[in-house]
């Protein structure tokens, strides 16, 4: 098993050497705005997922997803070459629908925040269902022992039984 920092340190590097050759190498006309988000490998460092993002459509997604298998050969080879391993990883492309959970998370949100202005409003009159202090006691002027001879005799007649 490899060291996980290592494993960590090759896979930051696998992505940065896919973006670069994204970038400069790949010259497929399908290939849309392309943003390599992430890149893990496995501890045996043989297979690696490169996490992508594309801005546009669902057309663009599809044509950079295309151009990406299209290429896969010409980067697991240029990784190879790049990381000096006696194995390159094998390549796979995952499309990180990131902007997408964020536009859910932010509506989440949105709604959430309308509640909660809903609850406000409707507790502006509002007024509490019992006593402010309902466990206060109030101690009464009179004690149940008015004088010191009571109460040891309540004492003495507690300590009889």
């Amino acid at each position: 098993m490899s060291d996980p920092a290592k494993v960590r340190r090759h896979a930051e590097r696998v992505r940065e050497l896919v973006a670069s050759a994204v970038r400069t190498q790949i010259k497929d006309p399908r290939l849309g705005m392309i943003t390599i988000t992430d890149a893990r490998l496995t501890a045996d460092l043989r297979e690696a997922t490169i996490f992508y993002t594309v801005l546009g459509d669902a057309e663009a997604k599809a044509g950079t997803a295309a151009a990406l298998d299209s290429a896969k050969g010409m980067l697991r080879g240029s990784v190879g070459r790049a990381l000096g391993l006696r194995h390159s990883p094998s390549l796979e492309f995952v499309l990180d629908d990131v902007q997408e959970h964020v536009k859910h998370i932010d509506d989440l949100l949105a709604e959430a925040r309308l509640r909660d202005r809903e609850v406000h409003k409707l507790a502006e009159g509002a007024e509490y269902a019992g006593d402010a202090q309902p466990y206060k006691v109030e101690e009464d002027e009179e004690s149940e022992f008015a004088d010191d001879e009571d109460l040891e005799e309540a004492e003495d007649a507690a300590a009889r039984r």
